[in-house]
C-alpha cells in the first residue's frame, strides 16, 4: 500500500507503471468502437436480424455501465491490481470466444461478458492511477493521459477495424486484447502496486441486482419499441426499469456503505457535469454507429477506406481532449465546453443535412461532433472529480465511467433504433419479390444489401435513401438535445472559474 505522505514524488517504476496502465485502457475504448465498421462484414456473415444488430454493438458498454460500481468496490476489498490481472485474463479467453462465435446469438453472450470483464479494468485503472501519484500535480498529470488513452481508442477503433478487415476475417478484431492481456499478466506483478482498503461493511449484492436489472429493463423496452412498436411488453420493461431504479436509490440513501454515494447528486457542478456528458455521449454513439454504416453502405466504401476517412474526426477529438484543459486555465471550463458542443451542433447539422454523396460533409460534421466530445470528456471528467469533497474522488470518478460507458451504449440504443424506425416507415418493399427477400428488404439496410441479387435495383438504392433518411433524423435528433447541453454548461457552470496551474 502507498504510504500516506502525498508529497512523495512519482519515480521510473510508477511512470513505467503508467505506461503499463494504459494498455488495458486503450482496448477498452478500443472494444467501444471497434465493431462500428466491422458490423457490415459480420453481418454478412452471421445474418443476425436488425434488433440482433443492436444487442451485438451495445451489450458490451451496457454491462460495464451497470457493474463499474460494483467492480469498484471489489477492487477495494480483494485488491485493485488482483481484480485488474483476473479482470485482463478474463477479457482476453472471452474475446477469443467473440472472434470465433458462430452464430449471433453467441456473439451477444461473448460481448455481454466482455462486459463484464472490462467493468473490472477500468476502475481498477484509474485506482491504481490514484495509488501510484499521490502528489496532485502529478496525479492530475497521470489522470490526464489515462483519460486520453481512454479517447485514443475509442477514435483508433474504427481505423483498426478497417485495416484488419482488409487482411483478415471480422473476428480479428477481437484479437487485438489477447497481446494486450498477455503484457499487463507479466509485467504486473513487477510495475504495479496492490492497494487493499481497510474493512469496510457488507457486500450489498441487493444493490448490485438491482442496478443491472434496472438498465436491462430500460434497454429491452428500447429496443422492443424499435423491434415491435409500442405494445405491453415494452411499457412493463420500461415501468420495471424505473421502478428498480427508485427501489435502488432508496435502498443507496439507506445503507451504510452504499454502491453509490447519493449524497454527491446534490452538488451543482457534479450533477450538470454528469448530465452533459450523459447527452453528449449519447449523440456521439448513436451517430458514430450510423456514420461508420453510411460511409460502407450508402457510399459503397470498403471498411479500410473508411477506417481511413474516419482518422479525421478522431485527430481532431484527440486535438480537442488535449486543448480544452489548456485553453480552460484562462476561460472558464464552461464556456470551454459550451462553445464545443456549439461546433458539434454544427457538425450535427451537416449530417442532419446530408444525402447520397455526402461524404465529405459527412465526415467534416463528425470531425465537428467528435471537437465536442473531446473537450467535454476532458473537462467535464475534471469537473465530476473536482466538486465532489476528497474523500469521495474515487465514487465521483465511478460516475463518470459509469456516465460516459452508458452514454455510448444509450445512443446505439436510441438513436439506432430511431434510424431503423424511419427506415422502416419510408423503404419500399419491391412487389413481386420473394417473401425472404422483400422481408430482408423491410427490416434493414444490410438485410437489402444481402438480398441485392434478387430484387430489383432501384429497391437497394431505395433502401439507401431509406436509411439515409433514418440517419438525417438520428442527427437531427442528436443536434437537438446537444443544443440543451450547451445550454446547460453556460448556465449551471458560469460559477466555476478557470482552472489554475496548481490543481487538476
Amino acid at each position: 500500500m502507498v504510504g500516506t505522505d502525498t508529497r512523495r514524488r512519482a519515480g521510473a517504476r510508477e511512470w513505467a507503471g503508467l505506461a503499463l496502465l494504459a494498455l488495458p485502457t486503450v482496448l477498452l475504448g478500443l472494444d467501444v468502437t471497434v465493431l462500428y465498421l466491422v458490423m457490415p462484414s459480420l453481418a454478412a456473415d452471421l445474418a443476425p436480424t436488425a434488433t440482433e444488430t443492436l444487442w451485438i454493438m451495445d451489450a458490451y458498454g451496457f454491462l460495464i455501465a451497470g457493474l463499474l460500481i460494483t467492480m469498484g468496490t471489489l477492487g477495494d476489498r480483494i485488491g485493485r491490481r488482483r481484480l485488474l490481472m483476473t479482470g485482463a485474463a478474463a477479457f482476453a479467453v472471452v474475446s477469443v470466444a467473440a472472434a470465433f462465435a458462430p452464430t449471433a446469438p453467441a456473439l451477444i453472450a461473448a460481448r455481454a461478458l466482455l462486459g463484464v470483464a472490462g467493468a473490472t479494468l477500468m476502475p481498477s485503472t484509474l485506482a491504481l492511477v490514484s495509488t501510484m501519484f499521490p502528489a496532485p500535480r502529478e496525479r492530475a498529470l497521470a489522470i490526464g493521459v489515462w483519460a486520453t488513452m481512454f479517447a485514443l481508442g475509442m477514435a483508433a477503433g474504427p481505423v483498426l477495424g478497417g485495416a484488419l478487415l482488409a487482411h483478415f476475417w471480422w473476428g480479428s478484431a477481437f484479437l487485438a486484447a489477447v497481446p494486450v492481456a498477455a503484457v499487463v499478466l507479466a509485467a504486473g506483478p513487477v510495475l504495479l502496486p496492490e492497494y487493499r482498503a481497510p474493512a469496510r461493511g457488507r457486500f450489498d449484492l441487493p444493490s448490485v441486482a438491482l442496478s443491472v436489472a434496472a438498465i436491462v429493463s430500460v434497454v429491452y423496452a428500447v429496443k422492443h419499441t424499435a423491434a415491435e412498436d409500442p405494445d405491453t411488453a415494452a411499457a412493463a420493461a420500461a415501468a420495471a426499469g424505473l421502478g428498480l431504479g427508485a427501489v435502488f436509490v432508496r435502498r443507496q440513501l439507506r445503507l451504510p456503505e452504499p454502491l453509490l454515494d447519493m449524497t454527491l447528486f446534490t452538488g451543482r457542478a457534479f450533477t450538470s457535469a454528469l448530465v452533459i456528458l450523459l447527452v453528449g455521449l449519447t449523440g456521439v454513439g448513436g451517430v458514430m454507429f450510423l456514420v461508420t454504416q453510411y460511409l460502407q453502405l450508402v457510399e459503397g466504401l470498403s471498411a479500410a477506406a473508411a477506417g481511413v476517412l474516419l482518422g479525421l474526426p478522431a485527430l481532431a477529438m484527440l486535438a480537442a481532449a488535449i486543448g480544452a484543459p489548456l485553453v480552460a486555465r484562462r476561460v472558464r471550463p464552461g464556456t470551454v465546453m459550451a462553445a464545443s458542443l456549439v461546433l458539434a451542433v454544427v457538425g450535427y447539422g451537416l449530417l442532419a443535412t446530408a444525402g447520397s454523396g455526402a461524404r465529405v460533409a459527412v465526415v467534416g460534421g463528425f470531425a465537428l461532433v467528435y471537437l465536442g466530445l473531446g473537450a467535454i470528456s476532458a473537462l467535464g471528467t475534471d469537473l465530476v472529480v473536482g466538486a465532489a469533497p476528497r474523500e469521495k474522488a474515487g465514487s465521483a470518478a465511478a460516475m463518470s465511467e459509469t456516465v460516459q460507458e452508458l452514454g455510448l451504449a444509450v445512443g446505439v440504443a436510441v438513436l439506432g433504433s430511431l434510424a431503423t424506425a424511419v427506415y422502416r416507415a419510408t423503404v419500399a418493399v419491391p412487389p413481386g419479390a420473394p417473401a425472404g427477400a422483400a422481408a430482408r428488404v423491410g427490416d434493414s439496410l444490410p438485410g437489402a444489401l444481402s438480398v441485392a441479387d434478387r430484387v430489383p435495383a432501384e429497391a437497394v438504392v431505395q433502401a439507401q435513401a431509406a436509411f439515409t433518411a433514418g440517419f438525417n433524423a438520428a442527427a437531427g435528433v442528436a443536434g437537438l438535445a446537444t443544443v440543451a447541453a450547451a445550454v446547460l454548461c453556460a448556465v449551471a457552470l458560469r460559477g466555476i472559474g478557470p482552472i489554475t496551474g496548481s490543481e487538476p
